[in-house]
This record gives C-alpha cells, sequence and structure tokens, in this order.
C-alpha cells in the first residue's frame, strides 16, 4: 500500500523551533514527528511512501534518503512554491507511477494517532467514494456569554457555551483519478478539492472515529506527543 505525508509546511505556530528545523523533523520521544508516523504506517502494512516537501525540503531528504534504513521505500515531491494542502498531491498525479483502481492514503505530516488507517482505506472502497475524510467530533469552548436577541430585546444569554462539530481529522482516501481536479502549479486547499468533487458529482465519505489523535501544531501539542510517547512506551 502507498501512502502520501503532507511535510511541506513551515511551521509558523512552531516557531522559533522551525526557523532552523522543519516541523515534520521536530523530535517526539526519541525521534522525528514523521519518523513516528511512518513506522506507525509500516506496522499497518504500508511499504511505500511519497513524502511532498518543501519548507527545508533538503533537510527531510537527507534524514530519510530512500527509507532503506527504516524498512520502506521513500520517493519525493518537491513544492516549488506554496500548493496549499492538496496542490501537491498533483505533484503526484504529475510525477509519481500511480495505479488508477488503487487509493491512495494521505495525510498530513504533523498527526500522531492510534487509528488503524486500513479501516479507513476499507471503508472507502465499500462506499465506492472518490474521497474519504476521517473525521472526528471537536468541542470548542466559546470564552463569552453568549447573547440571543430578537430585534434589539435580549431573548436569552448563555454563559460560555460548548459547540461540537464534525472535522477534519487531516487523514485521507484518494482515489488517483480525484487528483485530476487538482489544478497544475496553483494554491489548492483539501477543503478545494472535496468542493471540486461535490460540484462535479462525485461521492465523498466520512469516516468517523474516536481513537487516540493529536495534530501537533503548537508547543504545548508536541510536549503533549512526547508525554504520549513516553507513557505508551512505559
Amino acid at each position: 500500500m502507498k501512502a502520501v505525508l503532507l511535510a511541506g509546511g513551515r511551521g509558523v505556530r512552531l516557531r522559533p523551533l522551525t526557523y532552523t528545523i522543519p516541523k515534520p523533523l521536530l523530535p517526539v520521544g526519541e525521534k522525528p514527528i514523521l519518523e513516528e508516523i511512518i513506522e506507525r504506517l509500516k506496522a499497518q502494512g504500508f511499504g511505500e511512501f511519497i513524502i511532498a516537501v518543501g519548507y527545508r525540503a533538503e533537510l527531510i531528504e537527507t534524514y530519510f534518503r530512500d527509507g532503506a534504513q527504516l524498512g520502506v521505500r521513500i520517493e519525493y515531491v518537491r513544492e516549488e512554491q506554496a500548493l496549499g494542502t492538496a496542490g501537491p498531491l498533483g505533484l503526484v498525479r504529475a510525477r509519481c507511477d500511480l495505479r488508477r483502481d488503487e487509493p491512495l492514503l494521505a495525510m498530513n505530516g504533523d498527526i500522531l494517532t492510534a487509528l488503524d488507517t486500513r479501516r479507513v482505506l476499507e471503508f472507502h472502497a465499500r462506499g465506492g467514494f472518490e474521497m474519504t475524510v476521517a473525521t472526528r467530533e471537536f468541542r470548542l469552548q466559546h470564552p463569552y456569554g453568549v447573547i440571543r436577541t430578537e430585534g434589539d430585546r435580549i431573548t436569552e444569554i448563555v454563559e460560555k457555551p460548548a459547540v461540537t462539530d464534525i472535522v477534519s481529522a487531516g487523514i485521507y482516501a484518494i482515489q488517483p483519478s480525484a487528483l485530476d481536479l487538482i489544478p497544475a502549479g496553483r494554491f489548492f486547499d483539501i477543503p478545494d478539492l472535496v468542493n471540486a468533487l461535490l460540484a462535479a458529482g462525485r461521492s465523498v465519505g466520512s469516516f468517523r472515529f474516536d481513537d487516540e489523535w493529536l495534530a501537533i501544531d503548537r508547543l504545548d501539542q508536541l510536549e503533549d506527543a512526547g508525554r504520549q510517547l513516553a507513557e505508551r512506551h512505559a
């Protein structure tokens, strides 16, 4: 099975750490984030990886090389300019050998999860979807009292309500044919791809899960990831 890891971002919310080190190479425990992701996916049966790189690409390519030291095969596509979260998948379509009938697993390169991604691919195949987005609940606590009104009259005030939404977990199963909708050389995000598929009448699935999941976007989340790994290996 083949997985695409999106690792080209600048990691601005983790500065100053990412001024010199790209976020996927920041350590969690004793190894970089991206190495932990690759090892987890390898344990699930993935042996071929495409890493989409951009910011400080040469450091990621030098560290992982062709993947032989990890017992996998790695190739790279490099963004010469920022292409968003879906734009690099267009580079994968143009430069890599893909089987038209075999879905790709695509995943942000800053996510640690206990999800068995084979479940996403199985769900994707059963539903006959063009693309499947792994989704989960996200609870947002409002920091203020919320006012409800009718005209100039207050009808209710709710103190710091919580809102629960379904959000993307940054993990996707994608048919190679879906990548044809990604414009070449333009900034294009995953929501753009989803909306383009829906506008074209193609089906997009939602795979709900509640397994352990952490997107590493801030320093406190990087520290949380280190603690989780320490507990896992204790």
